[in-house]
């Protein structure tokens, strides 16, 4: 019997997503866990694995479409089967005209990176059009590489190294408008020259980061706690261990805090909860998210079960995971399920800072950097590493006491680090 594939539902408030690319063609043989094709979230392009094995049989949706979650996309039979009553093609949409060209916007493609300009119609990544933006490049000078012709990062990079640069020309005024003309330039002003405005489109993933940190901060009564945490002990034991260590192995600071709030959540579990409606969902399992920079935002990798995990495992993981997001090559089972989430600055000399929490979990942790300072020890002031961490909590899950005093087991894990190592 043929079995339907799916469009996934990745994440609790995923509601569609864009099939940006088949990684198997009809009729190609299929196996349970290959790469099936690439969907786009909010969050990320993730890789989706098939659950079944056979054959392609068929495609039900095209490359771009956006496609509501549970909507079938594909049908993969056994080789031979005649497959019948196959499900009609889920509602696509490949791209919005606009309807007033005059008007100074952009019409982005839903849930897709391609970013459609009233200007000559290019097809062109958020990534690759900042870049291009902040170079002077006009993207209708380039030739695109990407899926559909689209403009992407190599095709920007590509023309910066290229000896016929080109300069966009401006666009057409509007008639409307008349000319004004500009002010003689300051004497100040570094070379007699002047930077220009730019407007950059919000690309899908700052747009949706943007909605739910608004909401989060509308809707959440955030409160906060800041500690500071001896970081000596844990500075040695990293430099012990990574002297054993071959270079792509090294543990980073980051493991060892990793490592620290899981255990940390094993103590407080009113920490590691949710809110699900009128009820207070207390976690089983410490799953640790770790928020990644990346070009358009942020996403966050999640550590499965943290607490029961080696630091290397969760070292090797988090590498892992972070490269696959940076090539755009998520996993569903990467981004999903965390229970805590981490925001660590600390690499940006940060001395400290405040991170909102996001939904639905209850709080999230803001990491600064490890520096040394005088400090008073036994009367005599001494150079000590210190590192503030700030807890941002949800006042309807948990209360001040209880944040203090998982700020205080955090501190205890990196303070007497051999605890992480048992």
């Amino acid at each position: 019997m043929a079995d339907i594939v799916t469009m996934p539902k990745l994440g609790f408030d995923m509601a569609e997503g864009t099939l940006v690319r088949w990684v198997k063609a009809e009729g190609e043989t299929v196996n349970k866990g290959e790469i099936l094709a690439e969907i786009e979230t909010d969050k990320a392009t993730v890789e989706v694995e098939s659950s079944f094995s056979g054959i392609l049989h068929k495609q039900l949706v095209e490359q771009g479409a956006i496609v509501p979650v549970s909507t079938p996309i594909a049908v993969i039979a056994q080789p031979g089967e005649k497959v019948e009553d196959i499900p009609g093609s889920a509602p696509a949409v490949k791209e919005e005209k606009p309807t007033a060209p005059a008007e100074e916007k952009s019409v982005q493609v839903a849930m897709s990176q391609v970013v459609v300009t009233p200007v000559g119609m290019v097809k062109i990544s958020p990534l690759a059009k900042r870049i291009a933006a902040q170079n002077g490049i006009d993207p209708r000078s380039l030739q695109g590489s990407g899926p559909g012709g689209r403009i992407v990062k190599r095709d920007v990079e590509a023309a910066l190294l290229s000896p016929q640069l080109t300069v966009p020309t401006a666009a057409p005024a509007q008639a409307a408008e008349p000319k004004v003309a500009a002010p003689p330039l300051p004497v100040w002003q570094s070379g007699g020259a002047v930077m220009e405005d730019q407007r950059i489109p919000v690309d899908k993933l700052r747009g949706i980061i943007g909605k739910r940190m608004v909401e989060s901060k509308q809707n959440v009564p955030h409160f906060y706690v800041t500690h500071e945490i001896d970081m000596d002990a844990v500075m040695n034991l990293r430099k012990q261990i990574n002297a054993l260590l071959p270079d792509e192995q090294k543990l980073s600071v980051n493991d060892f805090i990793v490592k620290a709030v899981a255990l940390a959540l094993r103590q407080f579990p009113g920490i590691n909860a949710s809110l699900a409606g009128n009820e207070i969902l207390r976690h089983g399992r410490a799953n640790v998210g770790v928020a990644v920079a990346m070009d358009s935002g942020l996403i966050t990798v999640v550590v499965k079960d943290a607490d029961i995990k080696p630091l290397r495992l969760i070292s090797a993981e988090v590498k892992d995971m972070v490269a696959r997001a940076r090539a755009g090559k998520v996993r569903p089972d990467d981004i999903e399920g965390s229970t805590f989430s981490i925001s660590n600055l600390g690499m940006y000399d940060v001395d400290e800072f405040s991170a909102i929490i996001n939904p639905p979990e209850a709080a999230i942790l803001a990491v600064g950097s490890a520096k040394q300072v005088p400090v008073v020890k036994d009367g005599m002031i001494v150079v000590g590493t210190r590192m503030k961490a700030t807890i941002s909590a949800d006042h309807r899950v948990t209360d001040g006491a209880e944040a203090a005093k998982f700020m205080q087991a955090l501190a205890l894990n990196l303070e007497e680090p051999m605890r992480l190592m048992i």
